[in-house]
This record gives C-alpha cells, structure tokens and sequence, in this order.
C-alpha cells in the first residue's frame, strides 16, 4: 500500500508540473504584445517613451499638463501590450505612466504591499504632474480601484476598464469622478456583472458602452481564453477606449482650473 501511495503522489506532482509547465507556456503566448505594441514603445515626434524600474514612462516633448495618467495592465498581459494607448494621450500633453503589476499580477502581485510603493515612487517622478487619473484593465481596474479607496491622495479621477469590480468594497460615496468602459461582448467582465456591482460606483459614474467590444481588444495581445470575439476591430475599440480617458483627464483639468 505504500508503494501504490508513493506512485500516487508521483503521478499527481508530475501532473501538476506538466499542468504549471502548459500553463505559463501558454500565458506567455496568449498574453503577450504584438509587434505594433511594442513598437509604440519607441515614441514619436510628440512623445518620448522610458523605460524605468517598474514602469513605462510616456512624456509630452512639449507642454506638459498637471494632470497625469496612471495605467494598470491586466493580470498576466505583457504590460508593452497597453502601449498604443498612451500615444495620442501623452501628444495632447497629459504624462502617462503604465505600472506594472508585481509578477505580473499572479500569486497575489496586483495586491502586494509592493504595488502602492512602486505606483507612487512613479508618481513622484513626474514632479509637473499635481493630480491623477488612475485607470485600469481588467485585474489592473482592481488595482485602481483600490487606490481610490486606500490611498487616494493627489487622485482625481477614475477610469474602469473592462472590470466589473469593485465587488468587495464600495466607492459609492467617492468625490473621485468616475468612467466605466466596457465591451457589450465581453464575457468575462460581462455586462451581468456590471449591472450586479453597479451600487459599488457613484450614481454619476459615466457609462461608456462598446457595441461589440469584447475583454480582449482592450489591450493589443492575443485573445484570452473565456473571451467572445469581438464584432468590432480592435482599432475602432481603443479609440473609443483613448477618447474616454482623454475625456477623464480634460475633466480633471478643467476641475483644477476652477471649470466645473
């Protein structure tokens, strides 16, 4: 009998192993940047893009604004994918910081006490920028969202996208404004979802719908699996995406500048 449980075990640990194996394998294909994505990390004429420890960092070459962006990519997805994102945002003046996600948001990462020192020692870097926006994707709206309720100093504004959460906390009563930006075919923040965490936002959180965006176009990596396909390109998905983020950062702005 001890020999039949001592095979047992083996079986089971070389299972295990082969299952861990398949699945970063297949994590790193899945998530992983397209080549468009990562070339948007080269900058532009308008743009200069750097890399620093533990984020990407996109400034304006010219007049830089007081109101800033920080992104937070999804669990798992190669943080380079979210890149194209911040072109147009950081030509428009409004400094952009992607941060990563500790191990990438696995094993508990997105909710590490190393994820509040890592953001804020980006935020420190931009010395110009006096208030934020914090947006996430997915796993990474988690992470902003707990920002506006843990930490919120210097935050003005948040942007949810294709999150359902907050689940497990309210921000109901948050004077932070808020957007929530999601794809009607996405089936793993699915609108079902939304809908049950909706008294989580304030009444006057803005509701950006995608008609036919799904999960994954919101970033430019492969398609995650649990996913429907879109029925609207990727392109056209992140433009609407772009403009409601740029739409939070023009309202900060005006907020800052005694707009209403």
């Amino acid at each position: 009998m001890g020999r039949l449980w001592a095979r047992v075990r083996r079986v089971w640990a070389t299972l295990g192993a082969t299952v861990g194996v398949v699945f970063v394998g297949w994590s790193l294909l899945a998530y992983r940047a397209t080549p468009e994505a990562r070339a948007a990390l080269q900058g532009n004429d308008r743009t200069t893009v750097e890399r620093r420890e533990g984020y990407w960092s996109f400034q304006p070459k010219g007049e830089v604004a007081a109101t800033g962006l920080v992104f937070f990519p999804g669990a798992l997805v190669d943080p380079a994918a979210y890149a194209p994102l911040p072109e147009e945002i950081a030509g428009r003046g409004y400094p952009v910081l992607i941060v990563e996600l500790p191990r990438r948001g696995a094993f508990g990462g997105a909710d590490s006490p190393e994820m509040r020192t890592r953001t804020r020692g980006a935020m420190r870097y931009v010395a110009a920028v006096k208030q934020w926006v914090v947006a996430g994707h997915s796993r990474g709206g988690v992470v902003a969202a707990q920002m506006v309720r843990a930490d919120p100093a210097g935050v003005v504004g948040l942007v949810l996208v294709g999150t359902s959460h907050p689940r497990d906390f309210s921000l109901a009563k948050t004077p932070v404004r808020v957007t929530r930006v999601y794809g009607t075919r996405d089936t793993v923040a699915d609108v079902e979802k939304l809908e049950a965490t909706r008294r989580n936002l304030p009444a006057s959180t803005r509701m950006v719908a995608i008609d036919g965006g799904n999960h994954s176009q919101f970033g430019c990596y492969g398609f995650q699996p649990g996913d429907w396909p879109a029925t609207v390109s990727r392109e056209t998905q992140q433009r609407i995406t772009r403009q409601a983020i740029i739409d939070a950062l023009d309202a900060a702005a005006a907020g800052a500048d005694g707009g209403p």
